[in-house]
């Protein structure tokens, strides 16, 4: 492999010369610089990473920890993450934390020892330790979609307002002549989880409907508990006439369990869902979503941990959600912001 002597040797220059060009320092001549390059190209050098990391204290590494790497909304995410960081001339290392708050601080601490310049995190509970003392240690962190509350201002949060697009669900759901509406809430202890309810509640109390017990299933954003709380509800002498659940993975695990019943969607009971996911246009029925601007919203994270991480303020971000209609709920396809 060329070193960075034998490409000073090449273009006839000193080793200072070829590390001011590849630093893109201004005192070069234009002509020593086009002679410097070419020797880079022709010998094909690459930079030492790790020996530029430790003169210079940074590795122009940033690290993403996401809930869970399966679910649709996540995969988007990261993949927007890693687009625009790139653009910024920035790599990602990403960890799945699959929901257990274990494994997320496992990968903390991994990304960490690898000295990462910031880290972007969407914690999967409310109050890890080790996130907490991350972020009063100083290290350059945005929470992204859901966050810690109590941080404090030093850790930007880049998030999804969906009360209002949750609004606009139960009002289409109550002028469709639906009066039993269930959720599927996703884990309390997740600020995505506990807001999403909330919002649902706040809604169905402005036009004087009720939320029962009975009608509130508690999910963890994957399939399988969103089946087994359709279950119970389906098993309710007076089973809902819709059911609401908190992630794009709980509605499908709804849906199966509909229909291993024999039971339609709409005719028999309606299903709409948070986090909008192409699949949601291939099922049968399409179903109803409220979608969040996930690209917007990984670009942004990005932007504001890269303003950290080079010394610039990072206000936190609040993107809007809207609801997407299809006809899970029984009626004709749109949108409405």
């Amino acid at each position: 492999m060329a070193s960075i002597k034998d490409v000073a040797s090449r273009a006839g220059v000193s080793v200072a010369t070829v590390s001011r060009v590849l630093n893109d320092h201004p005192s070069v001549r234009p002509d020593t610089r086009t002679r410097v390059l070419a020797a880079v190209t022709e010998l094909g050098y690459r930079p030492n990473a790790v020996a530029r990391s430790l003169r210079t204290d940074q590795t122009r590494t940033l690290g993403l920890v996401i809930s869970d790497v399966l679910n649709p909304f996540f995969t988007e995410l990261a993949r927007s993450v890693e687009d625009e960081a790139r653009a910024l001339g920035y790599s990602v290392i990403i960890g799945n934390a699959d929901e257990q708050p274990e494994l997320q601080d496992h990968h903390v601490r991994t990304l960490l020892d690898r000295r990462i310049d910031g880290l972007l995190v969407s914690p999967t509970d409310g109050g890890s330790p080790l996130m907490l003392e991350t972020a009063r240690a100083g290290t350059p962190m945005v929470f992204v979609d859901r966050w810690i509350p109590g941080v404090g201002p030093e850790v930007p949060v880049v998030r999804t307002d969906g009360g209002d697009a949750v609004r606009d669900l139960v009002a289409h759901l109550y002028a469709l002549g639906h009066r039993r509406l269930a959720i599927i809430a996703g884990p309390a202890a997740t600020t995505t989880g506990s807001e999403r309810i909330e919002s649902f509640r706040d809604a169905l109390q402005e036009h004087g409907l009720p939320l029962p017990d009975d009608h509130i299933g508690q999910g963890d954003f994957q399939a399988a508990s969103g089946r087994r709380a359709t279950a119970r509800f389906l098993d309710l002498s007076t089973p809902p006439d819709v059911i609401f659940a908190a992630d794009n993975l709980m509605v499908l695990g709804a849906m199966d369990e509909i229909r291993a019943r024999g039971l339609r969607v709409p005719d028999d009971i309606a299903l709409a869902a948070f986090d909008d996911i192409p699949w949601f246009l291939h099922t049968d029925p399409p179903i109803t979503a409220i979608a969040q601007p996930t690209g917007e919203l990984g670009r942004a994270a990005v932007r504001a941990l890269i303003d950290r991480v080079e010394g610039r303020p990072a206000p936190s971000v609040t993107v809007s959600a809207r609801l997407v209609v299809r006809r899970s709920c029984g009626e004709s396809e749109g949108s409405t912001s």
